[in-house]
C-alpha cells in the first residue's frame, strides 16, 4: 500500500490490510473512509472487517462506496460529511487512491475552493490520473435541470428541488410531513428546511409534485402550497386509489374526484418549470397512480427502480402490479441511457451512505432485479421478495393523509386531529 499526502487533512491509498489500522492511528489519523465497493477483489478485506480494525483502534470509520463512472453528487455529500465526522486528518482509500482523490476533488471544486480546469494538473502533482473527474464536471455543467435531494432519515425517503437557476423557478418533489408515530406529534421542519434552501437561492416554487400517495410518509404538498401558493398535482389515476381506500377506511365523506389537488396529471402531459420542460410519464406497478416527472434530462421516478444496488419497489400494496411495475421500467429504461434517474428512497444496503442517483445505463447494466431477466424472471422474484417484506409501519396512518393531498384530519370539537385505523383491514 503507498500511501500519498494530498494535505494536512487527507491522505490517499490503495486497498490497506486490516492489520494497516493500528499504524494509521499512531501516525496521527483520526479516521478512515473505505471508498471501494465490497467484491471488487477476492481478498480485500471489506467494510465489516475494515469498521472492525477501525473500531479496535479507536480511528472514525465510513463506508462510502463508488464506481469510477457512476460518481454522484450524494457520494461527494457523503464523503465530504465523513471528513468531517473524523475531527482530524483522514485517509481515504479504494483500490488504488483514484477514487478516494476524485471524490475529495470534487468536492473542493462544488464548495469553490477550486477551479475545474485545476483537477487535471492537480492529480499529476500527486501521481494520479483524474481525467474522470474532468468528464464528471463537464457531464455536470452540460446537465438541462438543476437537482437538489434532501435525504429524510426517519423515513429514509428523498425529497427533491428541481430548478431552472436562469429563470429562478423550481419544482418540490415528494416534500415529508414529519410525524412521530409513538407520540402522535406532527412536524415541519423537513419540509421548511426545502423552502428555506429555496429562498436562500432567489427561487419562486413553480409547482409542488408528489409522485403517488406515500404509504410510509405524510406528504408536505398541502403544507407547502399554503406556504408558497404554489399548486399541487399528483397522477389522474390517483381517483383509483382514493375509491379503494375509500372502503378500507370506511369513509363516506371522502371525494374521490381528485379535487384536493390543482392538477390530475395524465400520461404524456406537459407542463413547464422556468424554461424546463416536464412530461409525465404514467408509471404504475407500485401503486395504481405513480408516475414519473421527466424534466430536462432527469427522470424522477420514486418508487420505481431505487439506486442498482437496491433493486426494485415492492408491489404488494393494495392496486400494486408486479407485470405493470415491469412495464413502467421498460418504459423509464427506453430513455437516452445518459438520462439522470432520481429515486424516492434509500435503505443504504450494506450500511453504506444514503444515494438516490443513477442513469439508465446504470441500471440495465447493473440492476439485479433488471439486469438479465425477462418478465416472467422479474415477477417471480419481485414477488417472492413481496412476501418477505413487512408493510411499512406508518401505511394506515400515512394513507389516509395522501389521498387528500396531504391534508391531516380535521380538528374535532375539542381541536385535535385524529387518525382511523382500520383493524385487520389488509
Amino acid at each position: 500500500m503507498t500511501l500519498v499526502r494530498v494535505n494536512e487533512l487527507i491522505s490517499v491509498a490503495g486497498q490497506p490490510e486490516s492489520a494497516d489500522f493500528a499504524d494509521f492511528a499512531v501516525r496521527g489519523f483520526a479516521g478512515v473512509i473505505n471508498a471501494r465497493p465490497d467484491g471488487e477483489d477476492p481478498g480485500q478485506p471489506g467494510n465489516a472487517a475494515e469498521k472492525a480494525a477501525a473500531a479496535a483502534v479507536g480511528l472514525s470509520y465510513s463506508f462510502v462506496p463508488v464506481k469510477g463512472a457512476e460518481i454522484t453528487e450524494a457520494d461527494i455529500i457523503a464523503f465530504q460529511a465523513a471528513m468531517a465526522a473524523a475531527k482530524g486528518p483522514v485517509i481515504a482509500h479504494c483500490k488504488s487512491g483514484i477514487r478516494a482523490l476524485t471524490l475529495y476533488t470534487l468536492g473542493e471544486v462544488l464548495d469553490g475552493r477550486m477551479e475545474p480546469g485545476d483537477v487535471e494538473p492537480f492529480g499529476q502533482s500527486l501521481g494520479f490520473d483524474l481525467a474522470g473527474a474532468r468528464r464528471w464536471l463537464e457531464r455536470r455543467a452540460a446537465q438541462t435541470v438543476d437537482v437538489k435531494a434532501f435525504f429524510h432519515p426517519a423515513t429514509w425517503s428523498v425529497q427533491y428541488v428541481a430548478a431552472d437557476p436562469v429563470a429562478g423557478r423550481c419544482a418540490i418533489i415528494d416534500p415529508v410531513l414529519d410525524f412521530d408515530e409513538t407520540s402522535g406529534a406532527t412536524g415541519t421542519s423537513s419540509a421548511d428546511a426545502i423552502l428555506a434552501d429555496i429562498e436562500s437561492r432567489g427561487m419562486a416554487v413553480a409547482w409542488i409534485l408528489d409522485t403517488h400517495p406515500h404509504a410510509d410518509h405524510f406528504s408536505a404538498a398541502h403544507y407547502i402550497k399554503g406556504k408558497t401558493g404554489a399548486p399541487i398535482a399528483i397522477g389522474a389515476q390517483v381517483t383509483e386509489v382514493q375509491t379503494l381506500w375509500k372502503e378500507i377506511y370506511n369513509w363516506p365523506a371522502l371525494a374521490t374526484d381528485g379535487s384536493q389537488w390543482d392538477r390530475l396529471f395524465a400520461d404524456g402531459d406537459r407542463f413547464e418549470i422556468g424554461g424546463l420542460e416536464a412530461r409525465v410519464l404514467f408509471s404504475p406497478g407500485h401503486t395504481l397512480a405513480s408516475v414519473t416527472y421527466l424534466i430536462g434530462d432527469a427522470a424522477f421516478v420514486h418508487d420505481t427502480v431505487f439506486t442498482p444496488d437496491s433493486g426494485t419497489a415492492r408491489t404488494d400494496f393494495p392496486g400494486g402490479s408486479a407485470s405493470a411495475l415491469w412495464r413502467s421500467i421498460q418504459a423509464i429504461l427506453s430513455l437516452p441511457e445518459e438520462t439522470r434517474l432520481f429515486s424516492g428512497h434509500d435503505y443504504q444496503p450494506g450500511g453504506r451512505h444514503p444515494r438516490w442517483e443513477s442513469t439508465v445505463a446504470a441500471q440495465r447494466r447493473a440492476n439485479p432485479h433488471i439486469s438479465g431477466k425477462d418478465e416472467a424472471g422479474f415477477v417471480a422474484l419481485r414477488q417472492a421478495r413481496d412476501r418477505t417484506l413487512p408493510k411499512p409501519k406508518l401505511m394506515l396512518h400515512a394513507l389516509q393523509v395522501n389521498i387528500r393531498g396531504g391534508r391531516l384530519p380535521e380538528p374535532e370539537g375539542n381541536g385535535r386531529r385524529y387518525l382511523k385505523i382500520p383493524l385487520d383491514a389488509l
